[in-house]
């Protein structure tokens, strides 16, 4: 099967086509030539792919200004512009299907695609539908979706499957050796919470656990703090004549958090697609702090749903504190039944063949 994949700008965009691709590959249904990635030269997918080894391709394109209206002239002349090189990559690839996961790449390449009469489908992994995935609802074949929220929010109900999140299924099926936690001095036997913001950190989260550390530091469980690679030298300085004493461990970034989550009785953390995908698929409890800067607040709208379910526990960023952020922590840690229900809850929302899912309808499609 030839493929084109687009989305760009966020994990959330770029992660489960990453997942599908690997499930292509390994089920044989599609080679490396037969696949392809387009995006943008700016977005965080012009780094992930490339350095996958997939096949990448890059459309220039902008979002719409609402601060300077003025300028979206300029952003419609670059969309009539990317349709036009959209033809130009479609008819030089000749894809079998074309799949979009959100941004405004995907806007134009499934819309040409759809155009041109090849098999199209969209996968929305939030629970609130980007402008793109909204748009493209009207063209496509079919609509993918992980939350049921965001499928209210499209009006073409015969085309919506639900297939959870393909990374879901990516993470169950690493096979993982777990990370050993003696490792880090701490006691493989005692609960353990997971507090950690991305790659870069969450200035929020980082925040509160400095005014959180001495009351964190007396309770009976332990703490690994991954403060994100950006802030790690700033808290290592504000921490530097604070006593951690033995069940607290700070950490720039760990690189493979699969292993660990296994190991932890709870995570902090905020709320993007993937986090929650990988979260679910392994039942691990949640304590969310959604991050307010995303478009449309739609980490707020992932939490909700979430805790909804009972897998979670949401803090708003305002209104976060160290009584309710210690709180929160306590309640799960400290409660060993509490802490069972709301892991069997966040199982339950995991689509543990979700990558197949997706196949699946691409499979149907391109008949």
């Amino acid at each position: 099967m030839r493929v084109i994949f687009t989305g760009g700008g966020t994990g959330g965009h770029i992660y489960p086509i990453m997942a599908v691709i690997e499930r292509l590959k390994e089920r044989k249904i599609s080679t490396d030539d037969e696949i392809l990635f387009v995006g943008t030269q700016k977005g965080l997918e012009s780094k992930i792919v490339p350095a996958a080894g997939v096949n990448f391709k890059t459309i220039k394109i902008q979002g719409f200004n609402r601060k300077h209206p003025l300028k979206n002239f300029e952003t419609i002349e670059l969309f009539i512009k990317a349709t036009k090189r959209a033809k130009e990559i479609l008819r030089d690839f000749k894809p079998d299907i074309v799949v979009g996961t959100g941004g405004y790449v995907s806007g134009a390449m499934v819309y040409e695609a759809a155009k041109m009469h090849i098999p199209t489908m969209i996968h929305e992994s939030n629970s609130v539908v980007g402008l793109a995935n909204k748009f493209l609802g009207h063209y496509v074949d079919k609509i993918c979706y992980t939350f049921d929220d965001a499928a209210k929010q499209f009006p073409e109900k015969k085309k919506l499957v639900r297939t959870g999140n393909p990374r879901s299924q990516q993470v169950l099926g690493l096979n993982k050796t777990p990370i050993d936690l003696k490792q880090w001095g701490l006691n493989p036997q005692m609960p353990t919470v997971l507090v950690f913001g991305g790659s870069r950190g969450a200035l929020a989260i980082n925040r509160i656990m400095l005014k959180s550390i001495m009351q964190l530091k007396e309770k009976p469980y332990q703490i690994i703090w991954a403060t994100g690679t950006l802030y790690y030298d700033s808290v290592e300085e504000k921490l530097k004549n604070v006593d951690l004493g033995n069940n607290i461990k700070v950490l720039p970034y760990i690189k493979d958090m699969p292993a660990l989550l296994p190991e932890m009785t709870c995570v902090v953390s905020r709320s993007g697609a993937t986090s929650i995908a990988e979260f679910t698929a392994l039942g691990v409890p949640a304590i969310l702090i959604p991050s307010p800067n995303v478009t449309h607040n739609h980490q707020m709208k992932n939490a909700l749903d979430l805790e909804k379910s009972g897998a979670a526990l949401v803090i708003p960023e305002d209104d976060l504190n160290p009584n309710n952020f210690v709180s929160s922590i306590d309640h799960i840690l400290l409660d060993e039944k509490y802490a069972n229900d709301m892991s069997k809850a966040s199982k339950e929302l995991g689509v543990p063949d979700a990558s197949d899912q997706v196949i699946k309808v691409m499979e149907e499609i391109t008949r």
